[in-house]
């Protein structure tokens, strides 16, 4: 009977869920949709791309809110037990509020494991064609940088000219071992340039001892050269900023690449992080939520609850977001940004459900 009762409790939860999913899913294809059609609105391009984009898009957007999607779900579970009077009915059978909070936090842990090896990874391959869609109707196709494991790569159109620019790692703002074959729009070898390194801070880049191969002549350049560029440091450090457009694979090999360039891989280590607990702050966010619901007031309007719930996220979503800026500013440690947020949270959770467990 108790297991009956267990599976009666996954279904209302998941129910409940799934209707708050589809509300955000809504509201999420309207404000994507409104967003691509002011972003095509200059461009000759028939309805159907804003929409097809926003479909790619509204994925990974919900991963990123699933955590209020969950909170919010779990108020409203809880909501709907306390109205049907099934919380008196359970506890006669022997499930304390302990128990329940276990069966609905274990599901979410599940879900949370299966959110993230399979609908992150189909929502991340959705965002990549997103973003590849979305660049080829920009006017800055003919600007492309990549990091593998044989260093940085950048084509480059400057004074109509092509550049193609090599670089075996990046050590603060200085490229090390450049090499430069530049042609013409027409693509015609014009000559090619090497140097041990090259000062980057601007786009005007300041290569020292550069040695310039042209007409099977090669002159070394005592004085150093100024090499007029669209990148420059910052720009190349946001290559891939856009993390959530990768999926666990293609991050570990970009991390891979990011090592053998030498440049700092705190933002994939941070997605990455974040990736592993994610089931956990799934079911962090539902147990605040069963704390919440068994310890407030239920005569309240039920506009109330969602308050509590939107606030809370709020709140949440701004402290991640400040802990991942102080990462990767390096103000303070990875580990540290994400596990002390979470520390707090269970804490909280910890004292809620002593003081449910003895109700």
């Amino acid at each position: 009977m108790i297991l009956t009762y267990k599976k009666n409790i996954i279904y209302s939860f998941l129910k409940n869920i799934l209707s708050v999913g589809i509300f955000f899913f809504s509201l999420i294809i309207i404000l994507n949709v409104l967003q691509e059609v002011v972003f095509f609105k200059n461009l000759d391009v028939s309805f159907f791309v804003p929409v097809y984009l926003t479909l790619l898009n509204t994925s990974s957007v919900l991963f990123e809110v699933f955590p209020f999607i969950f909170l919010i779900g779990g108020m409203t579970f809880f909501i709907e037990i306390l109205d049907k009077n099934e919380l008196i009915i359970y506890k006669s059978y022997g499930l304390s509020n302990f128990k329940i909070i276990s069966v609905v936090v274990g599901t979410t842990f599940i879900l949370g494991i299966f959110l993230v090896l399979i609908f992150y990874n189909i929502s991340s391959n959705l965002k990549f064609l997103y973003l590849d869609i979305k660049n080829n109707h920009t006017k800055d196709d003919k600007y492309l940088a990549v990091i593998t494991a044989n260093g940085l790569w950048v084509k480059d159109y400057k004074n109509e000219h092509i550049n193609y620019i090599n670089a075996k790692n990046l050590i603060n703002s200085d490229l090390k071992e450049v090499v430069i074959s530049q042609f013409d729009k027409n693509h015609n070898f014009l000559r090619l340039i090497t140097a041990e390194s090259a000062d980057i801070k601007s786009k005007y880049w300041i290569i020292n001892k550069a040695k310039i191969s042209e007409d099977n002549k090669t002159i070394e350049e005592q004085e150093p050269l100024i090499f007029k560029t669209n990148f420059n440091v910052e720009i190349i450090s946001t290559l891939f900023s856009n993390l959530s457009a990768l999926d666990l694979i293609n991050l570990y090999k970009l991390k891979k690449n990011y090592t053998s360039l030498g440049y700092s891989t705190v933002k994939i280590n941070n997605h990455l992080l974040n990736l592993y607990i994610y089931p956990i702050y799934l079911s962090i966010m539902v147990c605040i939520a069963c704390i919440l619901m068994l310890n407030i007031g239920h005569n309240k309007p039920r506009v109330f609850y969602l308050i509590i719930g939107v606030l809370i996220s709020v709140t949440v979503y701004y402290a991640n977001y400040l802990f991942n800026t102080l990462v990767e500013n390096q103000k303070i440690s990875l580990s540290f940004s994400v596990w002390f947020i979470q520390f707090l949270l269970f804490l909280i959770c910890s004292v809620g459900l002593v003081r449910i467990n003895e109700k």
